[in-house]
């Protein structure tokens, strides 16, 4: 076994090699540390000609993208919810089935279960104005729900779904 000099020795390199560590780190956070002011100013600034903040896009009337909306489109877009959601009447799979959830009253489907209390609590029907703020952003429209999509970012992509999903249904 080890006698009580060794043992000391052990420790102490373990104690030294942490305590140069640290000391290691708190040197490089002094001397690369921006100071949190965004590093300071340009010294030197280049003119390219673009503008430095991007433009305000208009913001498109969803009426208008749903109207346009592309059916097939859509059926291929929707890949991305296949995984969770099933589009037969009553094939629930992680999540509800989605056969006729337009005009559809919210977290309504009797045989599933699994809703989060953010979605039960809601109230009315699944419009393609509620569906394309949800499917926009599912969390921030719903926060606490337990949908762990992170949604469609482009409008046309959540037109197209809903045109997909409306059509399913007479």
């Amino acid at each position: 076994m080890f006698d009580t000099m060794t043992f000391t020795k052990i420790a102490s390199s373990l104690c030294g090699a942490l305590l140069v560590l640290l000391l290691g780190k708190w040197a490089a956070e002094e001397i690369y540390h921006s100071g949190g002011h965004g590093g300071g100013e340009q010294s030197y600034v280049i003119d390219t000609g673009v503008e430095d903040a991007p433009a305000d896009e208009p913001e498109v009337d969803f009426s208008v993208v749903l109207a346009s909306a592309d059916v097939a489109d859509g059926a291929k877009v929707f890949r991305k919810c296949s995984a969770c959601h099933k589009v037969e009447d009553g094939a629930n799979g992680t999540g509800p089935h989605l056969y006729g959830v337009v005009g559809r009253e919210i977290a309504s489907v009797a045989d599933y279960g699994s809703y989060s209390g953010t979605l039960s609590g809601l109230e009315g029907d699944w419009t393609p104005e509620q569906l394309n703020g949800f499917l926009e952003n599912p969390k921030s429209w719903a926060s606490g729900t337990t949908m762990a999509f992170n949604g469609l970012g482009k409008i046309e992509d959540r037109a197209n779904v809903i045109a997909y999903l409306d059509s399913l249904d007479d």
